[in-house]
């Protein structure tokens, strides 16, 4: 890593967004081209900066900077050179050599404690003299506080994010409080407050410390899928995190409910505690299916006599539990609709489609996932919309935030009927966005497999719909015939039931290869995905999904993905490649998507590049190609469904992995021509019998399990699911 210190003498490209830029560093040694992100930056400034040495193909020589840092002016020269640099507006570089002949060491001290001495050289008004002093002044009060930052380990990123949230406040929060940072500015969690506080000397049993270290602890509970902590629980956790004994929590709760960022509700199992922002958004969703359960007057054997005559058009054969649905759909205002697979659940919505359209309603079709809605669209025939897009999404919501989709209560969704599947998959955060943009009087209908592992997101919105016993729920169990031929979807409802599986291979679609070892696990894995599977079942290799159960260890999404690349795309000189921390991209890399960016955005081009259509956000799930690395640029395309191609600084790729496996949680919703799934020994709380059932029923044409049977067997006998922490089957029961 080298070190070099000099003045900004030019700035050739900058981007605001995200701090890219191109500058030319000028010191005793010559000029150098540097690059990177640099969120402060001005010509004429003194930096100190730390990076390697590359050479670019086209523009020669560049220092690729990994760290900077910001320097006072030191002598005439810096000085001269910082005032002339165009930094100040109003001094060019003849001016600026003026001031500091006549000045000299002085011409900082005069700028700003005697303006009005500037008049004294010809060229400068007095009142060109009070602007210079004002723009200096505010600019040495930002380098200060930029210094100040520094001085506590903050990236010069980070700092300038505090500096434009503070200002000159910025000294009070960090002596007094850093914990306020976590709480104002993107990018800084509990964590990095409490690095800062530590170095500002801040003590371990501090009450900020505490009382932000509980509410952290809550907040990350919430990635586990929860709604609220029991406070015994939250204690527990909180304590483990900061490392000091908690001696009267209800004080902190007290201190965090007065600031409105907790609030405690006592139950039958003792006192819960909840963030506000996930208290409100559970009640008020509540409150909205609650308003939508409205009866509709309608004749019973009139829609009977219509549903047969239907039937008999188009060609459906519904038994009595799917005509059932279909008629509860008519006489409600909400309704779910529930099953595994094969029990006809895209036949029943087809019938209610065509019912619908008869009587002339218009209807809105989605689902969570792209992926998911395509899977609808190909079923019905009709267009079926991911979620995000049937509200619009404009490009910078927050969580819940009526501002985060175009479409919510104060612009809703105008039509009669909205047909969700998937909805096992759709967390409180977007069931919330999705009622404020149904009014009463129409319908909503849920279909989803209440088997399924619940969402990603916090809640478990479909158990707790179910649970609440507010709407009707028809269950579709009957396995028709065609899909009984089938051993995947036969083994689905065996694992559910809790029964034992077959392992003979004698199945056209279901196979067991037994291995002991993770190494030779992932060598039969390699076979499968590069030699046998893409032939049995017509398909590309990456069309092949490998799902495994664990992030971590020998089987995990990480390694597996480490060698999968190597097989599946090996180096080569033709692709360029990015390293970003421990992961390699390559061209060529299939990749995932691991958060919701509501703020990128992409294209589909003509093959000459017209663009045909364009829009915003890609979601956690989705899945995609990168399809070109532009070192010059630092940008990264990658490919999704439909051709819809994005650019990804790199700042971003920390929202990208690798995707040739993945957890079997971030394939909900998903489905392959194949799935390979490695299975040796893991954690009784994970290898549960939904989490198999989920990965089985990912797969069309064939599933392939490698490793132990008697691991298998024991998730199948394993029913004890993470018990999420949710209350809104309560809530709504609270409103009858």
């Amino acid at each position: 890593m080298d070190n070099i210190k000099g003045y900004v003498e030019h700035i050739v490209f900058r981007n605001e967004e995200n701090g890219y830029t191109v500058f030319n560093l000028k010191n005793d040694d010559g000029e150098v081209t540097c690059v990177g992100k640099l969120h402060f930056v001005e010509e004429g400034g003194l930096m100190e900066l730390t990076g390697e040495y590359t050479t670019h193909k086209l523009y020669g020589l560049q220092l690729k900077v990994e760290t900077s840092k910001i320097c006072e002016p030191e002598d005439l020269m810096s000085i001269e050179r910082y005032l002339g640099s165009g930094a100040i507006k109003g001094i060019g570089a003849a001016l600026a050599g003026k001031i500091v002949k006549k000045f000299k060491e002085d011409t900082f001290r005069i700028i700003e404690e005697e303006p009005e001495r500037l008049a004294e050289i010809k060229g400068i008004s007095e009142r060109k003299a009070r602007e210079i002093s004002a723009q200096v002044e505010e600019k040495r009060d930002m380098r200060q506080a930029m210094l100040y930052l520094q001085k506590y380990g903050i990236s010069t990123t980070l700092a300038a994010k505090i500096y434009q949230h503070y200002g000159q406040s910025v000294y009070r929060v960090i002596e007094e409080n850093p914990y306020q940072l976590a709480d104002h500015v993107s990018g800084v969690g509990f964590k990095t407050a409490d690095e800062i506080a530590g170095r500002v000397g801040i003590h371990a049993d501090s009450d900020y410390r505490i009382r932000s270290g509980i509410f952290y602890t809550l907040l990350q509970s919430v990635n586990d899928g929860h709604v609220y902590l029991g406070q015994e629980t939250l204690l527990r956790r909180a304590g483990e995190l900061l490392g000091v004994e908690i001696y009267d929590i209800e004080k902190y709760l007290m201190d965090l409910a007065i600031e409105k960022k907790v609030v405690m509700k006592r139950a039958s199992d003792g006192m819960r505690v909840y963030s506000s922002h996930y208290y409100y958004m559970e009640m008020n969703v509540a409150k909205m299916l609650y308003d939508l359960n409205v009866d509709y007057n309608t004749e019973e054997g009139r829609m009977k006599d219509r549903l047969l005559a239907i039937e008999k058009e188009a060609g459906l054969c519904l038994d009595e539990m799917q005509r059932t649905a279909v008629l509860e759909a008519l006489k409600h205002g909400i309704m779910v609709l529930t099953g595994g697979p094969g029990t006809g659940k895209t036949t029943t919505i087809n019938a209610m489609i065509h019912f619908f359209e008869r009587e002339g309603a218009d209807f809105r079709l989605a689902a969570p996932t792209g992926r998911a809605a395509k899977r609808m669209t190909e079923a019905t025939g009709y267009e079926a919309q991911t979620i995000h897009r049937l509200l619009e999404v404009n490009g910078n919501p927050e969580e819940d935030s009526v501002n985060g989709f175009q479409r919510n209560e104060e612009n809703p969704l105008e039509t009669d009927v909205i047909i969700i599947d998937e909805v096992s998959m759709v967390d409180l955060p977007l069931m919330s966005a999705l009622l404020r943009a149904v009014i009463p009087g129409t319908r909503l209908i849920l279909v989803g497999d209440c088997n399924q592992l619940p969402s990603v997101g916090p809640g478990s919105v479909l158990k707790d719909i179910i649970s609440s016993e507010f709407c009707p729920v028809v269950k579709l169990e009957k396995i028709f015939r065609q899909a009984g031929e089938s051993d995947i979807i036969v083994n689905a409802h065996k694992i559910n039931r809790g029964e034992e599986v077959l392992l003979d291979n004698k199945s056209r679609d279901f196979f067991f290869l037994k291995r002991q070892d993770a190494n030779a696990v992932i060598s039969v894995v390699i076979t499968l995905i590069q030699k046998k599977l893409p032939k049995y079942v017509d398909a590309s290799p990456f069309d092949i999904q490998v799902l495994t159960p664990m992030r971590k260890g020998l089987l995990g999404v990480e390694r597996l993905n480490g060698i999968l690349q190597e097989y599946l795309n090996p180096p080569d000189r033709e692709k360029k490649e990015k390293e970003v921390g421990d992961r390699l991209f390559r061209e060529g890399d299939k990749v995932m998507q691991i958060k919701n960016n509501y703020q990128l955005e992409w294209e589909i081009s003509t093959r000459y590049g017209m663009t045909i259509d364009k829009g915003m956000g890609i979601f956690n799930g989705d899945m995609g190609i990168i399809k070109e690395i532009n070192t010059y640029e630092e940008m990264v395309i990658v490919e999704y469904d439909e051709q819809r191609r994005v650019k990804y600084p790199y700042s971003l790729l920390e929202e990208l992995e690798l995707a040739y496996a993945i957890t079997i949680h971030k394939s909900q919703g998903s489905e392959y021509p194949a799935v390979v799934i490695p299975l040796l020994q893991g954690s009784r709380q994970l290898y549960h019998r939904n989490l198999l059932y989920t990965a089985v029923t990912r797969a069309r044409r064939c599933v392939t399990l490698v490793g132990s049977d008697r691991v298998f067997q024991e998730m199948i006998c394993n029913a004890n699911e993470q018990k999420r922490n949710t209350s809104l089957a309560e809530r709504i029961r609270e409103l009858e």
